[in-house]
């Protein structure tokens, strides 16, 4: 991020920007939401024919250094994320296709805001038609949890009637079921993004989270996400429940949720030409 300052007795203010649409969303409703509790209230930006939703907020809590300051503490990040998601809504508001912007992406005031848009207008205009009538749908694939083993034998390892060799034998016998469990959960989640993959537009995946963040003891096998054309959400759901019922899969569980609005396909930065997504820019 860069926190460069227009020339001029008064430099601009920086504003944060939420999301950009055809159509600026409905009054009441932009009116009554809130994004980040330290700014104003949220407005909308004409850049071309496009609107921007954007937040006034304080230099003093959204410049280069203490934006990243905030960022590296986990609940003002969550809180951050948070008002993002809230300004996106809002942007959204039942009037058509959104592409929601990186967290944090902010401006030295409109002109420049609006400059940037417009600069992107024709990646912006295909995105927005891409996600028209669609929504995303967030699926996790865990493999399935396993009984807890026996303690160690640890008597055996040193009995010299051959106890030894069979605790060994033990344990490698154990590790290769291991090896064969784990190779068909894999198997069994592939299967059910296959499945998926036959009603949806799109599908992106993203880096399995850690069993710290899932709080199972068993690993995320999948972490992918799905764009669905509302037409074929009944669809999509049903192979979902019947995934869920069958019983075919015993090695995974399969977690849903959704639909929302499409942050994983709405990239900001397949422009060619686009900056870095958090900068401040000048």
């Amino acid at each position: 991020m860069s926190t460069t300052a227009a020339a001029g007795p008064e430099a601009p203010g920086i504003v944060c920007a939420f999301a950009v649409s055809r159509t600026p969303p409905d009054p009441a409703l932009l009116a009554a939401a809130r994004g980040h509790e330290e700014g104003g209230p949220l407005r909308v930006v004409r850049a071309g024919g496009l609107c921007l939703v954007v937040q006034d907020v304080p230099a003093a809590l959204f410049d280069e250094e203490a934006l990243t300051e905030r960022l590296n503490r986990p609940g003002d990040l969550e809180r951050c994320a948070r008002a993002h998601h809230r300004g996106v809504e809002a942007a959204a508001a039942g009037r058509g296709p959104v592409v929601p912007l990186p967290m944090a992406t902010l401006y030295r005031g409109d002109l420049t805001a609006a400059r940037a848009v417009t600069a992107r207008q024709p990646v912006l205009e295909t995105l927005l038609d891409r996600l028209c009538d669609r929504t995303e749908w967030a699926v996790k694939v865990h493999a399935a949890e396993a009984s807890p083993e026996p303690a160690a034998e640890t008597g055996a390892r040193t009995a010299p009637d051959g106890g030894g060799r069979a605790y060994l034998s033990r344990v490698s016998a154990r590790r290769r079921d291991r090896r064969g469990a784990h190779e068909k959960a894999l198997a069994e989640a592939e299967a059910v993004d296959a499945e998926l993959r036959r009603y949806a537009v799109a599908a992106t995946r993203h880096r399995p989270q850690s069993e710290r963040l899932t709080g199972r003891r068993a690993p995320q096998l999948l972490n992918i996400a799905y764009l669905v054309d509302d037409a074929r959400r009944a669809d999509f759901t049903e192979a979902l429940a019947r995934i869920a019922a069958d019983g075919g899969r015993p090695a995974v569980r399969v977690d849903a949720s959704g639909p929302w609005i499409p942050y994983s396909f709405a990239r900001w930065d397949e422009d060619p030409q686009a900056g870095p997504e958090q900068e401040v820019r000048p």
